[in-house]
């Protein structure tokens, strides 16, 4: 996938991940401060305008820097800086490379979560959106290129979300409820399995186009 693939591949996604905004600032309601949704919807919006102008020869690194720029200039929430440091971290893994294959995804996502562990001073277990990374990237690593990859990420996510109801949040201003927060569902857990969901949805016409039925 070159840089203008990922481009309308990321157009895509975040063209269908912002209909979840609704649920998502649901759930941080339950939690946080209610604002998860709006910065989906903001930074989407920026993300996309900012992709829209990029030249169509951009390196995929080009493509994600361009999105982590427009959604934390978006937003001036926590989880924009960090969705942004994210997207940085990422794109070293990737340098000048003119196009990214199976086994970069999967080392773009961990340094993506990485990133988050490391800023948000966080880990898995403390009921953040890392319970939904770290093994998605696991699971991309594991299973390499092939359409499996994407499938396996998206049920490593969901498990994630699923067992980190049970956990107390232990970071963010979700501590605050400390016991009362068991039993609820993480929002930023649930907007990154929101993300990998709205991906393999928007993006299936695309990556059979490309790869006669298996994407990377």
């Amino acid at each position: 996938m070159n840089g203008n693939e990922l481009s309308i591949a990321i157009r895509n996604c975040l063209g269908e991940f912002t209909t979840y905004s609704e649920e998502l600032g649901d759930l941080d309601q339950a939690l946080g401060d209610g604002d998860l949704g709006i910065t989906v919807s903001l930074g989407a919006a920026a993300a996309v305008e900012a992709l829209e102008a990029l030249p169509e020869d951009a390196t995929p690194t080009q493509v994600v820097l361009a999105c982590a720029k427009a959604f934390a200039n978006a937003n001036p929430s926590t989880m924009a800086a960090l969705v942004a440091g994210a997207l940085l971290a990422g794109s070293r893994v990737w340098g000048d490379t003119a196009s990214i294959t199976g086994d970069q995804v999967g080392r773009f996502a961990l340094a993506a979560a990485e990133s988050i562990s490391q800023r948000g001073k966080s880990q898995v277990g403390d009921k953040t959106i890392l319970d939904a990374m770290f093994p998605a990237a696991e699971a991309l690593l594991e299973a390499g290129p092939g359409a499996n990859a994407l499938d396996s990420a998206i049920s490593a996510a969901e498990s994630g979300v699923i067992a980190s109801k049970e956990l107390q949040s232990r970071r963010g201003r979700a501590s605050w409820l400390q016991e009362r927060s068991i039993g609820l569902q993480d929002p930023g857990a649930t907007a990154f399995l929101r993300f990998l969901q709205s991906w393999a949805s928007a993006n299936a016409p695309l990556a059979s186009s490309q790869t006669g039925g298996h994407t990377e």
